[in-house]
C-alpha cells in the first residue's frame, strides 16, 4: 500500500518548494511476540513464559531510561514512532534505548507502526505532532490488544495523564510508570522511578514544608524565546559553565560575545547550573566584580558555605598531567577583575550518571519506608544530590551511581534518583580487582569513568561479530589489491612505550642512491578503505564496530589498565604493527634531502613486515652506543638526525616547546598498586617519533583539505586571549622576567631566554605557560577561514589526527577522507553533509544557535574526558602510593593566594594547595598579599613567601571527610 507524504520548505533562493515522498505501507511486519499465531515467530525476542507486554511512550524512554536498563524490566515494545523521537530529542538516551533493543540478551522489540498498514496514523487538521505520536501509540497499542488476543496482556505505560485517559477510554490498559514497578513486588526499583515533573501526575512533596511556604532560593529561568532575543540583543552572553576545582562555589563562562570570561560566584549565581552546562549569562553592575586581592583557597570542609573566600583561577585549575607536550592544551587562567554575571538560564544540560556515597537525612513521617537522603559526589563541583530511596540502610556503606532528574528553584539541592550500587566502601572484592584491602583501587577507577562519562562495558556481540576469525594473516587478495603496494622488503621499525600492545604507527629510513633519504610513516589499516569484497577491511561505516568506535571516540589510558575504542583481537592482533608479522599499513612516504627539505609526498595503502618493536628506551640505548652499527641502528640515527633538523624548523618558525608534569608510576604487577612515582623522561627517541607523526599529520592536512575543501575533519589550537596569559606574565614579572606574547615565536624566544640559577626553574615556566594555552579542537574546514586553522602551539597552518587509528577515532574519519582523495574509494556519504561533520567534532555553532548534540561521536567531548579520566586516574594512585608512605619533599610556590598558595613537586610531578592560616585557626588575618611583586607575608614583616620560592614541605593522605580521602600538604 502507497501512502504520499508532502510538505513545503523553503530553499536558499527564498522560494517555496513543496515536496512528496512515497511512504510505503506493509501488512506483513511481524509483532515479534513468541505467542502470536498469525506472524512469523523466527526472529521473535518477546518470551513466551510472561504474560505482559509493555509498550512505552516517548517520554517514558527519555526520563527513565535507568529503570529501562534494569534486568528486571523486560518484553517491552518499542515503537518505531518512539524511537524516532528519541533521536530527535536525545542522542545520548537513543544510543542507551538502541543498545538495549540490539542486546540479544533483551527482550526489546522494535515494532514499525510507521509502515504498517493498520497502525499508521496520518496528521489529522489542527492536531499538533505531539499529539499525533500519542495517538499513533495508542492505535499501536489497541492493534496488539487486538492482534494477540487473550493470550497476552498489553500494557501501555505513560506518565501523561490526558494520554493515560484517552488510552482507557478507548479500552486499552494502561499505568503510570509507577503503578507499574509497584506490581513486581520488586521495591528496590522504585528507587530507579523518575517522578514526573509536570502536573499530569501527582506526586507527594519531598519537601518538609508545602510548596506555598517554600522560600525561592533561585530566580526562575529565562524562556528559550527570551533568551535568544537576548543573546541577538547582547543582553544575555552564551557560553559553557565551568566549575573551579579548587571552590565549588565559582565558575567561568568563556564567552565570545564580550572576548572575555564572566565569573559566577556563588550557587545562587550559578542558578542551578551544573558543570559543563551551556547557558546564558547576565553581567552583573561594575560595582559588585569582586577584586582578586580578597581571594582565599577554598577548603573541603566549606562544602555548603557560600559566603568562602573564592579562588582565581580556571575552572579546571587543577592538578594535572597532560600527555603531548606539543597538543597539551592547559586550561584558562584568570585575571583580576573579570566580568561578572549570573546565570539567567541553561539552553543545554550536561547531567550525567554521578558516583558517590549517602549522608543520612531526617526522615518525614508517613512517607512508608522511604528515605531522603542526600548524595555526596567525589567530584566537589558537582552540588550534593537529594533522592530518595527505600534501601537507605543497606545504601550508607556503599558506593553508588546516581542520576539527576530536576532541580526546583525552591530547593537548595538537584533532585535525583538511585542508579545502582558499585560496591562496599573499602571491601576487597568490590573496591580492588588485586589490590590490598586497605587501598581501595577498582572502585574509585570506576568512580573515575563513571565521572568523566567512559563507556568501559565489554564490547557487545554484535560488535565482536563484525571482527575478522583469527587466527588473521595477509591474504593472496591483499597482495593482488593494485592499490596497495606491497613494502615487505623495507626494514620497518616501531618505537612505543615499554609494553605496548596497541602498536599503531612504525617508520624506516632508507638511503637512496642519490643521496636522499626515503622516509616512511605506515599508519596501521583499521578501517574500511577497501570494497566490501576485502577482507582487511576491519571498521565499516555504518556497522556495530564502526558505531561502537565512534560512540566511545578514543582509547582511555589510566595508569593501569587501559579502556580501548575497539576490541582487543584488533587494537592488540590484527591491526598491530606487530614484529616479525605482515600487516596492512597506510603509509606516507617523502623524499628528503639529508638536510630534512622534502622533494616529494606520496600516500598508499600497502603491506609492511616491521622487523623490530622497541620501546624508547631500547631505541635511545642503540642510537647512543657507539659500537653498534647495524642497519637498524643506522637507520635510527638516521632518522633521529633527520628529526632534530625538522624539530628545530619547527621551533624557528615559532612552535612552542611546552612542558606538562607527566608522572610515571612504577605497578607492582601481582597487586596493582603503586611501588614508585617521579617524573616522566622526554629522550631524543620520544622526539624523533613526536616529529615524523607530526609531519605526518601535517601532510595528510594538505592533502585531505586540497580535495575536500569544505568538509576535512582537522585540527586547529586558537590563539591564546592576552587575558589568558595575564597570571603567567604577572609570575614572570616577580621573578624578574621578561616575557614577549605578541606572538608564538615571541613567546618561544622569551621561554628559551628563561633561565635562573634553579635548574628547574625554566621547565616550571614551561609548565605554567602550557597551563595558559587554549585547548585544542577539532573541527570542519567548511565552518571557518583558513587563517583559523592554524595550530598555535606547532606553528602549523594546517594540522589533522592521523597517526592513532587504533585509538582515536577521529583518525578513522581521516583515514576514510584520505583514501577518497587518492581515488581508492568513493566519499562516504557522511562527509558530504558539513552540518553532520561539524556536529561530529562538537564545533561551537552561532552565539544564537545550539544543537542539543548527544555524546556520538563527539570528538572534542570524547578527547576531553579521555584526557581528564587520565589526570583523574594519576590523583587517584597519588593517593594510594602515598596512604602509607608520608613523605617529606621540596615544592615550587606556583600560585599566591590570601591564605595560602598552590605548589608543585617536581619529585613527584604533584601539584596541590597548601594553607597558611588554618581554617579557624589563630592565625587568621595575619597574613597579606602583594599582588604585585606575588608575595604573601606576614602582618610584621617576620615572614614572606613568593612565586617559584623553594619551600619544604610535609605530604600525608588524610580523610577530612567520611569516604573522601585527598593528599594534605603542610608546611615544615
Amino acid at each position: 500500500m502507497l501512502q504520499n507524504k508532502a510538505f513545503v520548505r523553503k530553499t536558499r533562493g527564498g522560494r517555496i518548494q513543496k515536496i512528496v515522498r512515497e511512504h510505503y505501507l506493509r501488512d506483513d511486519i511481524y509483532c515479534g511476540s513468541c505467542l502470536c499465531q498469525v506472524c512469523d515467530t523466527k526472529g521473535a525476542c518477546l518470551s513466551s513464559p510472561v504474560s505482559t507486554i509493555l509498550i512505552v511512550d516517548t517520554n517514558v524512554v527519555l526520563n527513565q531510561i535507568d529503570l529501562l536498563e534494569n534486568t528486571a524490566i523486560e518484553d517491552v515494545v518499542v515503537l518505531e514512532v518512539v524511537r524516532d523521537e528519541v533521536k530527535n530529542k536525545n542522542l545520548s538516551v537513543y544510543n542507551r534505548l538502541r543498545a538495549l533493543c540490539s542486546d540479544s540478551l533483551r527482550r526489546f522489540f522494535v515494532f514499525l507502526n510507521e509502515h504498517h498498514r493498520d497502525t499508521y496514523v496520518t496528521t489529522m487538521v489542527g492536531e499538533s505532532p505531539n499529539d499525533r505520536n500519542d495517538r499513533a501509540i495508542r492505535v499501536a497499542a489497541k492493534w496488539y490488544q487486538t492482534h494477540l488476543g487473550g493470550n497476552t496482556r498489553v500494557l501501555l505505560v505513560t506518565n501523561d495523564k490526558e494520554n493515560k485517559r484517552k488510552a482507557t477510554e478507548e479500552g486499552i490498559t494502561a499505568e503510570t510508570v509507577e503503578a507499574y514497578v509497584k506490581s513486581l513486588a520488586q521495591p528496590d526499583l522504585l528507587d530507579l522511578v523518575v517522578h514526573p515533573t509536570s502536573e499530569d501526575v501527582t506526586m507527594k512533596n519531598v519537601e518538609d514544608m508545602r510548596p506555598s511556604k517554600r522560600k525561592v532560593i533561585y530566580i526562575e529561568h529565562k524562556p528559550m524565546s527570551e533568551i535568544t532575543t537576548g543573546l541577538l540583543r547582547g543582553i544575555y552572553h552564551q557560553g559553557k559553565l565551568r566549575v573551579n576545582r579548587y571552590n565549588p562555589f565559582e565558575a567561568y563562562v568563556g564567552s565570545e560575545s564580550i572576548g572575555d570570561e564572566i565569573t559566577i560566584h556563588g550557587r545562587t549565581n550559578m542558578n542551578r547550573a551544573f558543570d559543563g552546562d551551556v547557558v546564558a549569562v547576565e553581567l552583573l553592575p561594575k560595582d559588585q566584580w569582586p577584586q582578586e586581592t580578597s581571594v582565599s583557597i577554598a577548603d573541603d570542609e566549606d562544602e555548603e558555605d557560600e559566603n568562602v573566600h573564592l579562588v582565581p583561577g580556571s575552572a579546571d585549575d587543577a592538578p594535572r598531567n597532560t600527555n603531548n607536550v606539543q597538543e597539551s592544551a592547559g586550561d584558562v587562567v584568570s585575571v583580576s577583575c573579570r566580568p561578572s554575571g549570573r546565570v539567567v538560564g541553561v539552553i543545554k544540560r550536561n547531567w550525567r550518571s554521578y558516583c558517590g556515597s549517602l549522608e543520612p537525612m531526617s526522615m518525614p513521617g508517613g512517607n512508608g519506608g522511604v528515605a531522603n537522603a542526600l548524595f555526596v559526589s567525589k567530584d566537589r563541583r558537582i552540588p550534593k544530590i537529594r533522592i530518595q530511596t527505600r534501601q537507605l540502610g543497606n545504601l550508607l556503606d556503599k558506593r553508588i551511581v546516581v542520576a539527576v532528574d530536576s532541580w526546583d528553584r525552591l530547593s537548595r539541592y538537584p533532585s535525583g534518583h538511585y542508579v545502582r550500587t558499585i560496591g562496599e566502601i573499602g571491601d576487597r572484592d568490590t573496591e580492588s580487582e588485586a589490590s590490598s584491602s586497605t587501598q581501595p583501587l577498582f572502585a574509585y577507577n570506576f568512580v573515575v569513568l563513571i565521572e568523566n562519562d567512559i563507556d568501559c562495558r565489554p564490547f557487545s556481540t554484535q560488535v565482536l561479530a563484525c571482527l575478522p576469525p583469527l587466527p588473521w594473516s595477509v591474504s593472496s587478495e591483499d597482495l593482488a589489491n593494485p592499490s596497495r603496494q606491497d613494502l615487505r622488503h623495507v626494514r620497518v621499525f616501531s618505537v612505543d612505550p615499554p609494553g605496548c600492545k596497541d602498536i599503531d604507527d612504525a617508520l624506516h629510513c632508507t638511503a637512496l642512491p642519490n643521496g636522499n633519504f626515503d622516509v616512511g610513516v605506515r599508519i596501521l589499516l583499521t578501517i574500511s578503505f577497501v570494497d566490501i569484497a576485502d577482507v582487511t577491511n576491519f571498521v565499516h561505516p555504518g556497522t556495530h564496530l564502526d558505531d561502537e568506535a565512534a560512540k566511545r571516540g578514543t582509547s582511555v589510558y589510566l595508569v593501569e589498565r587501559r579502556i580501548d575504542m575497539l576490541p582487543k583481537p584488533l587494537t592488540e592482533d590484527v591491526c598491530s604493527l606487530r614484529s616479525d608479522v605482515e600487516r596492512l599499513a597506510f603509509s606516507v612516504i617523502w623524499e628528503m634531502t639529508s638536510e630534512a627539505d622534502i622533494i616529494s609526498t606520496r600516500y598508499t595503502k600497502s603491506v609492511i613486515k616491521s622487523c623490530a618493536a622497541m620501546s624508547y628506551i631500547e631505541a635511545q640505548a642503540r642510537m647512543d652506543d657507539s659500537r653498534l652499527m647495524d642497519p637498524l641502528t643506522t637507520d635510527l640515527r638516521n632518522m633521529n638526525a633527520l628529526a632534530k633538523i625538522m624539530r628545530q624548523r619547527r621551533i624557528d618558525r615559532g612552535a612552542l616547546t611546552l612542558a606538562s608534569a607527566e608522572v610515571k608510576f612504577q605497578i607492582d604487577t601481582e597487586t596493582h598498586d603503586p611501588l614508585d612515582i617521579g617524573m616522566y623522561q622526554i629522550r631524543e627517541a620520544n622526539q624523533m617519533i613526536e616529529e615524523f607523526m607530526l609531519a605526518a599529520n601535517i601532510s595528510v592536512a594538505e592533502k585531505i583539505l586540497k580535495h575536500f575543501h569544505t568538509c576535512s575533519l582537522l585540527r586547529r589550537h586558537p590563539v591564546p586571549a592576552k587575558e589568558m596569559l595575564e597570571s603567567l606574565l604577572r609570575t614572570a614579572v616577580a621573578v624578574g622576567l621578561n616575557l614577549d606574547v605578541s606572538s608564538s615565536k615571541a613567546l618561544a624566544d622569551s621561554l628559551d631566554s628563561a633561565v635562573g640559577d634553579d635548574p628547574y626553574f625554566n621547565k616550571l615556566i614551561r609548565i605554567l605557560a602550557t597551563r595558559c594555552m587554549t585547548q585544542a579542537v577539532y573541527f570542519c574546514s567548511g565552518d571557518l577561514s583558513p587563517p583559523e586553522f592554524l595550530h598555535y602551539g606547532l606553528a602549523a597552518p594546517l594540522y589533522t589526527h592521523f597517526t592513532s587509528p587504533i585509538r582515536r577515532y577521529a583518525d578513522v574519519i581521516v583515514h576514510r577522507l584520505l583514501a577518497a582523495a587518492l581515488g581508492i574509494y568513493k566519499l562516504p556519504p557522511i562527509f558530504q553533509d558539513r552540518a553532520q561533520l561539524t556536529n561530529i567534532a562538537d564545533i561551537t555553532l552561532s552565539p544564537v544557535q545550539v544543537v542539543i548534540l548527544g555524546k556520538f561521536s563527539d570528538l572534542n567531548y570524547r578527547h576531553r574526558n579521555a584526557q581528564m579520566a587520565g589526570r583523574a586516574s594519576v590523583e587517584l594512585h597519588t593517593l594510594i602510593y602515598f596512604r602509607k608512605r608520608p613523605t617529606d619533599a621540596e615544592a615550587r610556590i606556583v600560585k599566591i593566594r590570601a591564605n595560602g598558595f598552590i605548589v608543585f613537586v617536581p619529585k613527584y610531578g604533584i601539584e596541590g594547595l597548601l594553607y597558611l592560616t588554618p581554617k579557624g585557626g589563630s592565625g587568621a588575618g595575619e597574613w597579606v598579599v602583594d599582588e604585585e611583586h606575588q608575595k604573601v607575608k606576614k602582618m610584621d614583616g617576620s615572614i614572606s613567601y613568593s612565586v617559584l620560592q623553594i619551600v619544604k614541605i610535609h605530604m600525608e593522605v588524610v580523610e577530612p571527610q567520611p569516604n573522601r580521602p585527598k593528599l594534605e600538604l603542610t608546611l615544615i
